[in-house]
């Protein structure tokens, strides 16, 4: 473990997979609602109105986790010069041709492409939810911009549904990258060869401690 560099935190990590759980529930207790077809995922959260309930009750739960690891990792989600060069070289990113792409930090391209567009998503999802929150909040708004917001709603979440799946893709085509979060920490090759800039970083931080 020594030669290892640490990726997260256990308070990240713990985060991370709160948000995932409640993005899991959330996502099928919004399936349920979104079409007769699926509503037999009710049964799993105890019938239709307790789906009801608890599917707007997930949703701000889930945007509060994520508010919270947006602030801890937005300033490592900037994207700059190297990232635009690595985001056009994304056919050597698939053909796995590392070698020729710019160092990039903390994250590359395609992964702070995917923390905004997640964060939108999140946006509105929040937003148009307390347009539609029926018990609380519809009454408030006339009918065209509820009708809107079911819309907006439900665009927002096949492209954050479409945009996770990317994400655990991702995370098991790169070999070590769900080490990352299950542990913490990353080998020093690992860093090296996928994170280049940051690993410099880490190596200069540690270099420097007594």
């Amino acid at each position: 473990m020594k030669h290892d560099i640490q990726r997260y935190g256990a308070g990240d990590r713990t985060n991370h997979w709160l948000v995932a759980l409640l993005f899991i529930l959330a996502g099928l207790s919004g399936l349920a609602l979104f079409h007769p077809a699926l509503f037999w995922l009710t049964h799993l959260f105890g019938g239709g109105p307790w789906t009801r309930i608890l599917h707007p009750i997930m949703g701000v739960a889930m945007f509060v986790l994520f508010a919270w690891l947006v602030l801890r990792f937005i300033g490592h989600n900037m994207i700059d010069a190297n990232d635009r060069k690595w985001l056009s070289q994304i056919g050597d990113v698939v053909n796995n041709h590392e070698e020729k792409l710019p160092p990039v930090g903390r994250y590359n391209g395609g992964q702070k492409l995917l923390f905004w567009v997640l964060l939108l998503c999140m946006l509105v999802l929040l937003v148009t939810g307390v347009v539609i929150w029926r018990e609380y909040f519809s009454h408030l708004f006339g009918i065209e911009l509820i009708r809107l917001s079911v819309l907006l709603h439900a665009l927002a979440a096949f492209v954050l549904i479409a945009s996770i799946i990317i994400h655990v893709y991702a995370g098991i085509w790169v070999k070590g990258s769900m080490g990352a979060m299950l542990t913490g920490w990353v080998s020093r090759g690992w860093a090296r060869k996928h994170h280049a800039q940051w690993y410099k970083e880490q190596v200069s931080k540690q270099e420097q401690k007594p």
